[in-house]
């Protein structure tokens, strides 16, 4: 599923989040010492969820106003006034994006680009993610423009026939007699959450594991249900989401996917989202970093377990090394890019003299993947 402006936003403010809160906790630290969990609660007096938690779990709402509130007295120690004047923007692109406000797409590279700019006066490393989604927001608008002057040059060249001639569509496919008669139930056609909450309906949509299932769990959907986890476990998670699809059925279909995951059964039976929900565990319960691995690959050295995780690389705020499956360098490429890890882990090819270390890291950084090159 293509990712809207929305979402874009959405992500642009998570990093955001990342980025700032490790600086707006030292900074506040250094200025009031011991006293520097209180004087922060004091400013969020009215903001029961974020209040009774430490700095670095507070939203990204939480944090801007933070900023905004103390500037004075803290963060005009470090920074100017053009940060200051990126902390109120970004506070009122925050709240357009939490009351479903829409973005064009000079709105959202906006927004792209000022939470790039006040992460690079903080020297966060999520500066650089920013960054390649500023590039691919561009290249997005290139090919769409490039689309659309095709589309023009087509309908000036080529003469269209007339609508007259066109056999109706009733005439060409015709509808089966239960659906053109109405003898047939909606369960059978369409989702319909009531019904399944009633134990009604088709199998395919009132059994949990048959959902998922068949379910293809789409890069916007993990994130959906990520987040949907974090807002109960009282860790992060948007308490309003926006869901826009490409096809009908598909917000309904969401919200099953919810229903499902918190209906009591163990997640061991939803195919794709045990390996889910023990990640964002490992993250809550402190965990620095994790390390997966899928037994389906691993061993086989036909590639690492993509789909896996980019699932676990994208839910989570930690980072992620992959495991099991590298047969040959451009394995290693493929799960760093597309599979979004942030390390590979390598064995077999090394340990039998396939590969030395060396020669790995020379291919990543061939293709334009930072990596240290100290042996």
């Amino acid at each position: 599923m293509a990712m809207t402006n929305h979402e874009r936003v959405g992500k642009a403010l998570d990093l955001l989040k990342a980025g700032v809160a490790p600086f707006a906790d030292r900074e506040f630290k250094e200025v009031y010492k011991e006293r520097a969990a209180a004087e922060a609660t004091t400013l969020l007096a009215n903001d029961r969820l974020n209040g009774k938690k430490p700095m670095a779990q507070w939203d990204v709402a939480a944090l801007l106003k933070l900023m905004g509130d103390s500037w004075r007295s803290v963060f005009s120690r470090t920074l100017g006034h053009a940060e200051r004047s990126l902390v109120s923007e970004l506070r009122e692109h925050r709240n357009t994006w939490a009351h479903q406000g829409t973005f064009s797409s000079d709105d959202t590279y906006r927004v792209l680009d000022s939470a790039s700019r006040l992460l690079t006066a903080v020297s966060a490393p999520e500066a650089g993610e920013l960054e390649k989604m500023k590039l691919e927001l561009l290249r997005l608008r290139f090919d769409e423009q490039v689309r659309s002057e095709k589309r023009k040059s087509a309908g000036t060249a080529i003469e269209s026939p007339a609508a007259s001639n066109l056999t109706a569509w009733r005439d060409v496919v015709m509808p089966h007699k239960d659906v053109a008669s109405g003898r047939y139930q909606q369960a059978e056609f369409a989702a319909d959450l009531w019904q399944v909450h009633l134990g009604e309906g088709s199998d395919e949509y009132r059994n949990p594991a048959e959902f998922f299932r068949r379910t293809y769990l789409t890069d916007s959907l993990k994130q959906l249900l990520a987040g949907a986890i974090e807002r109960l476990a009282g860790t992060g998670g948007d308490p309003v989401v926006q869901l826009q699809t490409n096809f009908g059925g598909g917000k309904t279909h969401s919200m099953l996917a919810l229903y499902h995951l918190f209906s009591g059964i163990s997640p061991s039976e939803l195919p794709g989202i045990d390996a889910l929900l023990w990640a964002k565990e490992g993250e809550y319960l402190g965990a620095g970093e994790l390390v997966v691995n899928s037994i389906d690959a691993d061993g086989t050295k036909d590639g690492y377990e993509i789909t896996l995780t980019r699932m676990i690389a994208d839910a989570v705020g930690i980072p992620v090394i992959a495991s099991g499956g590298a047969g040959k360098p451009e394995h290693l490429y493929q799960v760093l890019t597309e599979g979004h890890a942030d390390a590979a882990l390598v064995a077999s090819i090394v340990h039998y003299g396939e590969y030395t270390c060396r020669q790995l890291k020379q291919y990543l950084d061939g293709r334009g993947i930072k990596i240290r090159m100290s042996y």
